[in-house]
């Protein structure tokens, strides 16, 4: 910034061999912030919301909405739209509602869907607050880009005939990833007993069983509570 406000310049070779004699630095601190841990919030605090998309065999690519809630990391909403305008996504987030309550904000990029008209007057009929991430800043919408890079991870290694089998298998998907996948950062506890406030170690399950899907992508073990 001082270079700039004095009309000097600096080199791409320069900028690379400093970011190269500090490649360590640069390291660890990339390792410090993958970890940071965000405090803790309440349920229905802020939802993070944001689409991802899937080809099925025909090359069509459907839409897929994913909802997440900071405080417990249960993916709230993760199924396929016919399209992703306002009024389809807000059909969407609204049944969300009627299931799960109201969240205090929602947080977003900004995608035309979610800057629209349409979209910020209903959250503020709502009582919504709407918080947009910076251009360019997927990570000031962490918890929703980590919930799309895991399904990815294994969507990306499973074909879908279309609409119908793809909604069937973001079930399973969020089945395995609320009830039986612990959460690295909820001490071990699942998303779905987070957001029930179940302490996981002290109290029994009813059942144990074991659960599988896409041919064995996910699995794991589900603790009927």
């Amino acid at each position: 910034m001082h270079a700039a406000r004095n009309g000097m310049t600096v080199s791409k070779t320069w900028v690379a061999e400093v970011v190269r004699a500090h490649r360590y630095e640069v390291a660890d601190l990339r390792r410090r912030f993958k970890r940071h841990v965000p405090p803790a919030q309440p349920c229905n605090a802020v939802w993070g919301i944001d689409f991802t998309g899937k080809a099925d065999l025909a090359k069509r690519i459907h839409p897929v909405l994913g909802v997440i809630d900071y405080g417990s990391r249960s993916a709230l909403v993760l199924r396929p739209l016919p399209n992703r305008t306002a009024i389809t996504t807000l059909k969407a987030l609204l049944a969300a509602m009627e299931t799960y309550g109201v969240p205090a904000a929602i947080q977003t990029d900004n995608e035309a869907v979610f800057t629209s008209r349409l979209f910020r007057f209903s959250l503020r009929l709502l009582g919504i607050r709407h918080r947009l991430s910076a251009p360019g800043a997927p990570w000031q919408n962490g918890w929703i880009e980590r919930l799309f890079g895991t399904l990815k991870e294994k969507l990306d290694r499973v074909a879908v005939a279309g609409f119908d089998d793809l909604r069937l298998a973001m079930g399973e998907f969020r089945f395995w990833y609320n009830h039986v996948r612990p959460h690295q950062h909820l001490q071990g506890w699942t998303p779905a007993e987070a957001w029930r406030g179940l302490d996981p170690y002290a109290h029994a399950p009813e059942s144990v069983e074991h659960f599988s899907a896409w041919d064995g992508l996910l699995r794991g073990v589900y603790l009927r509570r």
